[in-house]
């Protein structure tokens, strides 16, 4: 190679080398900011968790136990209702809140509950039930019908009138009887079940999970899916609606 070709190569790395630190001393592009920093900053109470992306671009979902709402990504506007996918038919606020549901309700071990079924089930339901409430007491006294058709019952505590009254200390009351599922049945028939004093966070750990649910009435049935039936449904009806999804 000739002396003239070394000194061109020479100065072309030259340059190279100079431009490669130059680019390396450049600061990095800032990291964008998270828009749902911004949101919760507005909003009492909320937290990062609680906030995501929707499919709709600058659109946010927010969740308050199984309560779903929407926000512009600056938090200035709320939207308040369901989100619906026309071109897939699907409300996509009710599909989060059903898995919202069930992950709530997958918290509490089946040791913690009442439960009443077959040997071979082919549902399982989860009820939230009153002690004192009138269809509450009509569904449980047909409980050997829901199990004869496969639907497996398992009840928690929803004392309607809250803590401290009647129907919550007869929630306890069963709670720490020896033999719960007979007290309830003999408590839903009017009997008074006296138990010794035992810890009862669990029918206060049911109420306030009742609440993060959205329960406004009992009885409150909640589907293996999530999805909430407000209200009684005789056992026939609502084998019908397991397996066909219509009453």
């Amino acid at each position: 190679m000739s002396l003239k070709s070394l000194h061109l190569l020479a100065s072309l790395l030259a340059v190279s080398l100079a431009a490669q630190a130059q680019t390396n001393t450049q600061p990095a592009p800032a990291a964008k900011s998270d828009p749902r920093a911004d949101i919760v900053k507005k909003i009492d109470g909320l937290k990062l968790e609680d906030v995501r992306m929707t499919p709709v671009q600058g659109i946010y979902e927010i969740t308050r136990g199984s309560e779903i709402s929407y926000t512009t990504s600056d938090g200035r506007y709320v939207i308040l209702g369901d989100m619906v996918d026309i071109d897939a038919d699907q409300n996509l606020s009710e599909n989060r809140r059903r898995t919202i549901r069930q992950r709530l309700i997958d918290t509490v071990p089946e040791s913690e509950m009442l439960v009443f079924g077959p040997k071979n089930p082919k549902y399982t339901i989860t009820v939230f039930t009153d002690i004192d409430c009138g269809y509450c007491r009509r569904l449980h006294s047909q409980i050997a019908e829901y199990n004869r058709l496969g639907i497996r019952v398992r009840y928690l505590f929803y004392p309607r009138t809250g803590p401290d009254t009647d129907s919550w200390h007869k929630a306890e009351s069963v709670w720490c009887a020896s033999n719960r599922n007979d007290s309830l049945t003999r408590a839903k028939n009017g009997e008074e079940i006296k138990s010794p004093k035992c810890p009862t966070d669990i029918v206060k750990r049911d109420w306030e999970l009742g609440h993060k649910l959205g329960i406004v009435g009992t009885p409150a049935i909640f589907l293996a899916s999530g999805e909430m039936l407000p209200g009684y449904a005789p056992p026939a009806t609502l084998l019908q609606y397991l397996k066909t999804g219509k009453m």
